[in-house]
């Protein structure tokens, strides 16, 4: 009887483990957000529920990689960097990325129920909007960004009326205006790699220009920053939060610097946690707001 090499299995484990995305759970921390804010904290059940929240998030998002990855394989062998997906290189199959799927999706479907019906229809409707995304929606013009966006919105959901928390209409402006604003950063960081790379891109892609996105990530980043100005100043918090301002106008400052002096924001996950000023910033940020 012939045995798998013990190397074989590792590396095949590897390629499932990519083929999740872990790196891209950290946008689940949005979910979190709800609990920082509400001073929420101490009520130990509240503290489960979210983490149970983030965790049906991070299986579901999982499943819409998944999914898009199966749809975009063939782009993706074109692609710099996308080439190097275990879909695209072929390590993984096809039937075993959607058996690896459903079961991601019922997962977290199954977890997101355990805390409440709205729960589940947040996570229903976060997965619905993601295989319209990948079918097709990804595709027209800025419609495309507003999805991207609303993908945070409905972590943020999940993690406050999911499990009970009353979510504020400030916390949703602040974070809409963040999210479109790393949204349209993205696009604009795939045009500027377009003259790096011989394959067609998206077609969406021909929809945009260089100064079309810049209007729109300094309308977003300007929004961003005074909707989060005016929410230390009128929302249900401490005034003493508005500390806090200079923290968060730095951090979108510098994630501007890498976007248009290092060509980087193509991946807003990885740009924020490879460098160091942001994190830092992020983390005083945090710390900040706790103590306020």
């Amino acid at each position: 009887m012939k045995t798998m090499p013990l190397t074989s299995s590792k590396s095949t484990f590897v390629e499932f483990i990519r083929l999740l995305r872990p790196l891209q759970w950290l946008k689940n921390s949005f979910v979190f957000v709800g609990l920082v804010f509400a001073h929420a904290w101490h009520s130990p059940t509240l503290v489960m529920q979210v983490i149970i929240a983030a965790i049906a998030f991070c299986f579901i998002a999982s499943s819409v990689y998944i999914f898009n990855d199966l749809r975009d394989r063939d782009y993706d062998r074109q692609h710099l960097k996308k080439c190097q997906r275990p879909l695209a290189t072929g390590n993984v199959s096809a039937t075993q990325a959607i058996i690896l799927m459903l079961v991601l999706l019922i997962a977290g479907l199954a977890l997101a129920s355990t805390l409440s019906w709205l729960a589940l229809i947040i996570i229903s409707i976060y997965v619905l909007l993601n295989f319209g995304y990948s079918l097709g929606l990804k595709d027209i013009v800025i419609l495309d960004v507003f999805i991207i966006a609303a993908g945070y919105l409905l972590r943020i959901l999940i993690g406050t009326i999911g499990v009970g928390i009353p979510a504020t209409n400030w916390l949703l402006l602040c974070s809409m205006m963040l999210a479109l604003f790393l949204g349209f950063g993205k696009r604009r960081a795939e045009l500027m790699l377009l003259s790096k790379q011989q394959h067609a891109p998206r077609s969406v892609i021909h929809e945009y220009n260089t100064t079309m996105l810049d209007l729109l990530i300094g309308i977003s980043a300007a929004c961003a920053i005074i909707a989060y100005g005016l929410y230390t100043l009128y929302g249900n918090v401490s005034h003493t939060l508005i500390y806090s301002v200079p923290l968060v106008i730095y951090g979108i400052a510098r994630y501007l610097y890498l976007l248009y002096q290092r060509d980087q924001g193509e991946d807003p996950t990885s740009t924020v946690i490879k460098d160091w000023h942001i994190v830092i910033t992020v983390i005083t940020w945090l710390l900040l707001v706790i103590l306020l």
